[in-house]
């Protein structure tokens, strides 16, 4: 999302989510980070590494995920973006998510983690999952690093350089994979 931005750096490095069902949770006691509500998926096939530019496959994602949670899009306080540093995949998932959101896509705080810890590939789903679901534990937004410049095409909350404390009661992750393998995933916080 920064003018100045020269493309990704590789990172290294995993997560694992624990999921299980909320009884068996409660019933031997966990301590319960969050819920899934949802999940969003499409499949664009346009090409092995660019998105298709209309972003209407990331829109899809991001409906489909709070359609599956019966979440209104209005209640989405965190989004962790795909958010690769590179002008295209910027460009149009900040494009994507002003078209979904609408006006509430200013009240959104929506960092980038892969400033971070950069480009895990495959692992790079699990890692934002975990980083969206601690954005609800902590009550705490993760910030984009090294955003000094704004691309003028990019005109959301990136949470820029430091992280923001914050009531998250629902966070959302993006995932824009190569050749078109897209996912949204969907959290909110459990309430006993």
């Amino acid at each position: 999302f920064e003018r100045d931005r020269d493309g990704f750096v590789m990172g290294e490095g995993s997560a694992v989510l624990i999921l299980e069902d909320l009884e068996y949770a409660i019933s031997r006691g966990a301590k319960i980070y969050a819920e899934i509500f949802g999940y969003g998926m499409s499949g664009e096939a346009y090409h092995i590494t660019a998105l298709e530019e209309s972003g209407e496959n990331v829109v899809r994602c991001m409906k489909n995920c709070l359609l599956e949670g019966n979440i209104s899009a209005d209640r989405v306080d965190y989004l962790n973006a795909h958010g690769t540093s590179t002008p295209l995949n910027d460009i149009v998932e900040s494009n994507a998510i002003r078209t979904f959101f609408g006006s509430h896509a200013d009240s959104i705080n929506i960092s980038s983690t892969k400033s971070m810890h950069g480009h895990c590939l495959g692992a790079a789903g699990a890692i934002e999952a975990v980083a969206a679901v601690l954005a609800i534990r902590n009550d705490l937004i993760p910030p984009t690093i090294n955003f000094e410049n704004r691309d003028e095409k990019c005109t959301l909350n990136y949470t820029p350089n430091i992280s923001i404390s914050r009531k998250v009661d629902v966070a959302i992750s993006n995932s824009i994979g190569f050749g078109g393998h897209n996912v949204t995933l969907g959290f909110k916080k459990y309430f006993e």
